[in-house]
């Protein structure tokens, strides 16, 4: 059966999509720990991140550094955190975080209540700027 995540590529469950590519996939997470939280992950189905061949987990790094970038700029925040941990749904997955202090990686804390109108904005600004920075430097791999 398929993951949520493959679902949520699919198109079968709704996303507040931030970024995509052949090969990737980025949405926000619909219970966050920070406003802009992150899920980025392969569109290729792969339980547990370590287990993607060398190649696409290198290729899902570098995707996820270009939306942690878009996220930066266009998110209050002094860095974007990052966090593998992959028992939540089995399907291999980075969160990315704005974040201002280290406290702010704390996924024990209450979850952000955010409206769907929020969450479709920061979605869109993030999208907005991962496509403008596609647009205005790509990288060939």
């Amino acid at each position: 059966m398929a993951s949520i995540f493959s679902r949520i590529i699919a198109g079968e469950i709704p996303s507040y999509k931030v970024a995509e590519d052949d090969k990737h996939y980025a949405f926000l997470d619909i219970n966050p720990v920070a406003a802009g939280h992150t899920l980025v992950v392969p569109k290729h189905e792969v339980d547990y991140i370590f287990d993607l061949p060398n190649n696409e987990y290198a290729e899902l790094t570098a995707f996820a550094k270009k939306v942690a970038e878009a996220m930066k700029e266009v998110m209050p925040c002094k860095r974007v955190g990052v966090a593998v941990m992959g028992l939540e749904v089995p399907h291999a997955h980075i969160h990315l975080l704005p974040i201002n202090s280290e406290s702010d990686m704390n996924f024990f804390a209450e979850k952000k209540q955010l409206q769907p109108e929020e969450m479709k904005a920061i979605a869109e600004k993030i999208f907005n700027k991962f496509n403008e920075n596609e647009t205005s430097h790509p990288e060939i791999f």
